[in-house]
C-alpha cells in the first residue's frame, strides 16, 4: 500500500533536540527482524552496555513481544551518558528501530492517503520547535512504507481500509467522515470564540449528529447538513462558561480519577507515586476520589498543591496559550488521531469525548504549576497529559470507557470544560 502523505493546514514544527526524555520513559516494542538486526551488531561485548540483556519480553502470555531493555533509572540500554543513541552513533540512523525513528509522528491511514499526527508528549513538538513538518516529507514517506509492512497493510489495495465506527454499528464512508472532520476543524479554528467554547460547540455538534440519521445522507447533502448544524450552534452554546451549571459530584469524582490516570508516570526521571509501589498508588487513587488534602505527586513535573488550591485557581488563558491549544486540538482532529486505530480503536464520538476531556485536565494540571506564564504552563501540561492519549491501554478498558460514557451521557463534559475554563 503506497499511499501519499497529506499534510495538515496547521503550522506545526519539529526537530529532535536530543532531550532524551523519549529514551528514558517508553518501552520500545520491536519486531523479530529489528531484534535480529540489533543482535548482529555485536553489542554483547560492548563495555558501555555493561553485560545487560538487550531485550525483554512484555505483554500477556498469548501476545508477548520483545522490547528494548531499560536500566534501573528507566533509560534505554542503548542511551549514552551524553543522552544520545548508541545504535544511531555507531551504525547510523537507519538502523534504529522504527518506533524510535517515527516518534513523535503518528501516521494514520485515511482512505487513499496517510495523515500526519503528532505526540505532544515530546517537548519539542509541544513547543513547536524545529523545521515545518512539510520538510520531513521524505522521511515520512519512508516511515509510511515501513509502517505499512510492519502492520500488514502493504498487501491490501488502496482504499480498502474501513473508516472507524461513529458509534454503535454506524459507519460513514470516508468522504462523509472527512466532511465531518472538516466541520469540527472549522469550529476549533474559529478565532471569535475562546478555545473552551469551541470545544463545547464540538460536543454540541456531536450530540446533534448522534440524534440525526447520518447514514442516509452523502455527498453534497451531507456537507449541507454539516454546515446547517454548525450554524445552529451559535445560538445553542452559551458564550460565557459561567452560565453553565457546575459538574455534579459524580462528574467531579470521575474527572479526578481520570486526571490521576492521565498524569501518572511510572517510568523515567519524572516518575511519581508509582515508584513507591502498588500500595502508594491505591492510596493516591483514594485521595483523588475524595478530592481533599494534598494532591498526590503522580508526576514530578506537577507542582505541590492541594485539591482546594486547584479548584480555587483561575484558568484565564493568554492569546499565546490559546494558540498552543488550537494547534493541539486541530492536529488531533484533522489527522483523525482521536479515534480508530490511532486511539485504542475507539469509535469517532467516543474518541472525541476523551479528547475534549483533556481540556479540563490540562487546565487542572496548569493550575498546579503556580506562577508559570500561561503559555509555558499549558505547553508543559500537554507533555504530561498527551503522554497517555491514544497510548495508555488502561484508557481502552471496559471500566474506563464506561466512566467516560457516564460523563458524556449525563452532560458532564461541557460542564467540566466550562468549570475549569473559568
Amino acid at each position: 500500500m503506497t499511499l501519499p502523505i497529506r499534510h495538515l493546514p496547521v503550522v506545526q514544527n519539529w526537530d529532535c533536540h536530543a532531550g532524551g526524555s523519549c529514551c528514558k520513559e517508553y518501552l520500545v516494542t520491536i519486531t523479530d527482524e529489528e531484534r535480529r538486526r540489533i543482535e548482529a551488531q555485536g553489542w554483547e561485548n560492548d563495555p558501555e552496555i555493561g553485560g545487560l540483556p538487550l531485550f525483554k519480553k512484555s505483554g500477556p502470555w498469548w501476545r508477548r513481544r520483545y522490547h528494548l531493555n531499560s536500566r534501573e533509572d528507566g533509560s534505554c540500554v542503548f542511551l549514552s551518558e551524553k543522552g544520545l543513541c548508541r545504535i544511531h552513533g555507531k551504525f547510523g540512523y537507519e538502523t534504529k528501530p522504527l518506533p524510535c525513528r517515527l516518534f513523535p509522528f503518528v501516521l494514520i491511514p485515511v482512505g487513499d492517503h496517510w495523515r500526519v499526527g503528532m505526540r505532544f508528549a515530546c517537548p519539542s513538538a509541544a513547543e513547536n520547535k524545529g523545521r515545518p513538518i512539510a520538510q520531513h516529507t521524505e522521511a515520512l514517506h519512508e516511515f509510511a512504507e515501513l509502517l505499512a509492512k510492519r502492520e500488514g497493510l502493504d498487501s491490501k489495495p488502496p482504499g480498502s481500509l474501513r473508516p472507524p465506527r461513529m458509534y454503535g454499528r454506524l459507519r460513514l464512508d470516508w468522504p462523509e467522515l472527512q466532511s465531518l472532520v472538516r466541520t469540527l476543524s472549522q469550529l476549533l479554528r474559529n478565532p471569535k470564540d475562546r478555545i473552551e467554547r469551541r470545544l463545547r460547540k464540538c460536543l454540541a455538534l456531536a450530540e446533534l449528529c448522534r440524534q440525526a440519521r447520518l447514514d442516509h445522507l452523502s455527498g453534497k447533502r451531507f456537507d449541507e447538513l454539516m454546515a446547517l448544524l454548525a450554524l445552529s450552534l451559535e445560538d445553542q452554546v452559551p458564550v460565557e462558561p459561567a452560565s453553565l451549571p457546575p459538574p455534579s459530584w459524580v462528574g467531579r469524582v470521575l474527572f479526578r480519577l481520570a486526571v490521576a490516570i492521565f498524569t501518572r508516570k511510572d517510568h523515567g526521571p519524572d516518575s511519581g507515586v508509582a515508584r513507591k509501589g502498588r500500595r502508594a498508588l491505591l492510596g493516591a487513587a483514594w485521595r483523588f476520589a475524595r478530592g481533599s488534602g494534598p494532591v498526590p505527586r503522580m508526576h514530578q513535573k506537577i507542582g505541590a498543591s492541594t485539591f482546594a488550591q486547584i479548584e480555587a485557581a483561575s484558568s484565564r488563558l493568554t492569546p499565546e496559550a490559546e494558540a498552543v491549544l488550537e494547534r493541539y486540538y486541530t492536529i488531533k482532529v484533522e489527522s483523525l488521531q482521536f479515534c480508530g486505530a490511532a486511539n485504542l480503536r475507539l469509535p469517532v464520538w467516543e474518541g472525541f469525548d476523551v479528547l475534549a476531556l483533556t481540556y479540563p485536565m490540562l487546565m487542572w494540571v496548569m493550575r498546579s504549576m503556580g506562577d508559570r506564564p500561561p503559555a509555558e504552563a499549558v505547553t508543559r501540561a500537554l507533555t504530561i497529559v498527551d503522554d497517555h492519549f491514544g497510548f495508555n491501554p488502561v484508557l481502552g478498558t471496559l471500566r474506563q470507557r464506561m466512566s467516560f460514557r457516564i460523563l458524556s451521557y449525563t452532560g458532564q463534559l461541557p460542564r467540566l470544560i466550562a468549570w475549569y475554563g473559568r
